[in-house]
């Protein structure tokens, strides 16, 4: 069995190799840290698309000092809001990393930037906008649009889509859609099943088969 000392270095070296992978994944929105909390004086071990002004070398930061203080502290801390030094917004997710006896000995830290993803949110609503004051007219039965969005986050709910949903997950889905009283809505059966991409007769037999 190895030295705890070989094991931690081994197991520090496997957390470098997914931040490398990470950081080319999500580039060049995210930053990814590595943090070798041995060293809480010079825990930045490697940083990847770097966008927060540090540089390897630099101290732990305030969570990192947590974690070596308190072994209880929450393993992952995910999505808080975070700053980089310029002011740039940022969703930051920390997770710490522990050896075989449950002792802190690195962080992955990913920082990414929501400036652009928000000059893009402001531009999809910009461009998505209609007038205050339309002409009442409508293209799609009225309460459609609640049919699409409750079967859109029932698939974002299994990190799906309403298209590859499985055959169960589908049944399940309509049953929810009934008791709901979404299809009372007229041409509820045809909505849901475009948006499924199923035929209508697919649809009604989800709804009657346990």
């Amino acid at each position: 069995m190895p030295e705890p000392s070989k094991a931690q270095a081994s197991l520090i070296e496997q957390v470098g190799q997914i931040a490398a992978g990470l950081a080319q994944t999500f580039a060049p929105f995210c930053e990814v840290v590595v943090h070798d909390l041995r060293d809480p004086r010079h825990a930045v071990l490697a940083i990847h698309n770097k966008l927060s002004g540090r540089a390897t070398g630099d101290p732990a930061t305030e969570l990192g000092l947590a974690r070596i203080a308190d072994q209880d502290y929450p393993q992952i801390v995910a999505n808080y809001t975070n700053q980089f030094a310029d002011g740039r917004p940022a969703k930051s997710t920390s997770i710490g990393i522990r050896d075989a006896d449950g002792r802190y000995v690195a962080a992955l830290c990913l920082n990414v930037d929501l400036t652009l993803f928000r000059s893009m949110q402001s531009a999809l609503e910009q461009f998505t906008a209609t007038d205050a004051s339309p002409p009442q007219e409508s293209l799609d039965p009225a309460n459609a649009e609640a049919i699409r969005r409750r079967i859109d986050q029932y698939a974002a709910s299994l990190a799906s889509s309403p298209q590859l949903l499985k055959a169960d997950e589908r049944r399940a889905l309509m049953r929810e859609l009934k008791a709901g009283g979404y299809l009372e809505i007229r041409r509820a059966m045809e909505i849901a099943a475009a948006h499924l991409g199923i035929s209508r007769a697919t649809a009604y037999n989800d709804i009657n088969k346990p």
